[in-house]
């Protein structure tokens, strides 16, 4: 196969595998993003946050992941769900979609798999695989590859399954066909005069358009180490993460009605028992989600988020905080 018969047979093959959106991008410098992330670290903007923004050296790079390394083929794995009632049985939290289950570990391995049958079609062909990666910003690729485009909420918007999505990338030292023309430019205007983020944000987190402060954002905070979390009202009931910017967002209104005939979460798992937070051993909370994000492995910084829900949900109903 040529470059652009192999590209389309490997977008197929990504598709059939149940991989949401596929693409291509040349393995190339991200150098806007590179500036933008030294701009917005010197304003503080990423508080104490690592991620890919610690090292933009390597993560806009994705040239340097692998030796004579040429393409960069984008994935999004879709996590749209039927949200369920929840109960009103006992005191609950709330978890954001993308933490109900190990998404990225679904998506790692149908990328590795379509690695392997690009061997077939190519031998000799070399790939690596980032997956919820500090190494490389999945989503400069996924804006290159025309798969996505940049949110006024910073996040990856896709035409079908809006942000509910997860990304990965696989790099190849095979010449693949860039699946957009232009990748330099928006693949399309997503968010045209829409601030449905802006304004729901209830922190005033999403300082300008696609410019997010993470000192005043709910999911960094309650990924932080602060002893207390401020905006603690803010909160309500969520005990990780936050999906407000998404759940107003009118893209993934398309994304919620093509997953409702998907089974919903389980209870348990979208609204946790906070007295089960609360009561169980730090190590143990912290081994059970493992696959999250958590400062230093510690389940107390769960258990401080679990808390500040209770006493909100405890407020909400009438109840007088414990």
């Amino acid at each position: 196969m040529n470059t652009a018969e192999l590209t389309r047979a490997l977008v197929e093959r990504a598709l059939a595998s149940g991989i949401a959106a596929c693409g291509v991008c040349r393995a190339e410098p991200y150098t806007g993003t590179e500036r933008a992330i030294e701009q917005r670290s010197a304003r503080g903007y990423f508080a104490d946050m690592g991620f890919t923004m610690r090292r933009p050296d390597i993560s806009c790079h994705p040239e340097s992941a692998l030796r004579d390394a040429r393409s960069v083929v984008v994935a999004a794995h879709s996590y749209a769900r039927p949200e369920p009632p929840k109960p009103d049985d006992r005191p609950r939290g709330r978890m954001p979609r993308y933490a109900r289950r190990d998404e990225y570990a679904l998506l790692r391995d149908r990328l590795r798999e379509l690695g392997g049958w690009m061997q077939e079609q190519s031998p000799g062909g070399r790939f690596v695989v980032h997956v919820d990666s500090n190494a490389h910003v999945d989503r400069e690729a996924a804006v290159r590859a025309g798969i996505a485009v940049y949110g006024k909420n910073t996040l990856a918007i896709t035409r079908r399954h809006g942000s509910w999505v997860v990304l990965g990338v696989l790099i190849t030292d095979l010449e693949l066909e860039p699946t957009s023309a232009a990748p330099e430019q928006p693949a399309w205007d997503a968010c045209g005069e829409c601030r449905a983020c802006i304004d729901a944000c209830p922190t005033d987190a999403i300082v300008e358009a696609g410019v997010l402060d993470a000192r005043s954002c709910l999911s960094y905070l309650s990924q932080s180490r602060l002893p207390q979390l401020p905006f603690a009202e803010a909160f309500e009931d969520r005990v990780y993460g936050c999906d407000i910017c998404q759940d107003v967002c009118p893209w993934n209104r398309g994304a919620d009605r093509r997953a409702e005939t998907l089974p919903a979460d389980p209870v348990d798992d979208v609204f946790p028992p906070l007295a089960e937070w609360l009561e169980e051993s730090p190590e143990r909370l912290a081994d059970r989600y493992r696959r999250l994000y958590i400062p230093d492995n510690d389940g107390r910084h769960l258990q401080r988020n679990a808390r500040v829900a209770l006493r909100n949900v405890e407020l909400s109903s009438g109840r007088a905080p414990a």
